[in-house]
């Protein structure tokens, strides 16, 4: 298939459902190859055969080195050098600080952190090989701001965030671009249980479509060719305050 993106290979984690799933689309529908990579084989199996060949899928558990090395050898080996890595894969654990265990906090730090570190070292010199590419990490609203009873998640994701930025430094030279998104609240599984009252005070009182994200990571992808350590924020406007109705009246 023709596109933007046509002839370039991209690892999409987190990719059997979600935002991971409408990113591996997005990329997918421009021409590129999509390594489909999740722990959820059956689900990530129907996705990859939803794209069609030359897409693939993989399992991939990120919190391991071992895993990540197998993932890039088998996209490199089925279809070429990576050149687009998006680390989408995250969890979430509920629950205040004190109520955390430690094995919670560290299985939330070491996807959504330490998941991210192990793809984009794994990565590199498949990136490096393919003459250049992007890397997106996905971090959340709670990179940028925090929230309380989530400290694991706010935690990782702003460490995320400040990864992004140092790797983007690191690769440059390699023209390897790196940049973060941002989204607020997005209707996935992780989400299922909010009802509408929890959006109802942003300036856009809605939740977010995964495909709204999918296609800020497009433009990351193939348009912001000048982007590097930049934060993409897409958060229906929470970061810029309630809704104020100014009035002349009085």
């Amino acid at each position: 298939m023709d596109g933007r993106l046509s002839g370039r290979v991209a690892v999409v984690t987190g990719g059997a459902r979600g935002i991971g799933a409408a990113v591996a689309r997005a990329l997918a529908a421009e021409g590129a190859g999509v390594m489909v990579a999740d722990v959820l084989e059956d689900e990530g199996e129907r996705v990859a055969a939803e794209l069609g060949a030359p897409s693939r899928f993989v399992r991939l558990d990120v919190r391991g080195e071992e895993d990540w090395a197998a993932a890039v050898a088998e996209t490199e080996r089925e279809l070429g050098p990576v050149s687009v890595l998006v680390n989408n894969a995250g969890v979430v654990a509920w629950g205040a600080m004190e109520e955390q265990s430690l094995a919670s906090f560290r299985h939330v730090v070491d996807v959504n952190l330490q998941g991210a570190w192990l793809g984009m070292r794994a990565a590199a010199p498949s990136l490096r090989r393919a003459g250049g590419g992007v890397i997106v990490n996905m971090s959340s609203l709670a990179g940028l701001t925090a929230y309380a009873g989530v400290g694991a998640y706010v935690a990782g994701k702003w460490g995320l965030r400040g990864l992004t930025k140092s790797a983007a430094l690191e690769l440059a030279p390699d023209g390897v671009r790196v940049c973060s998104v941002h989204p607020g609240a997005i209707r996935t599984s992780m989400t299922a249980s909010f009802d509408d009252s929890y959006v109802a005070g942003q300036p856009l009182p809605r939740f977010g479509q995964p495909e709204e994200v999918a296609r800020m990571v497009l433009f990351i992808v193939a348009e912001a060719t000048f982007s590097t350590g930049s934060e993409f924020v897409i958060d229906g406007g929470v970061l810029a305050g309630p809704p104020v109705v100014l009035s002349s009246a009085g």
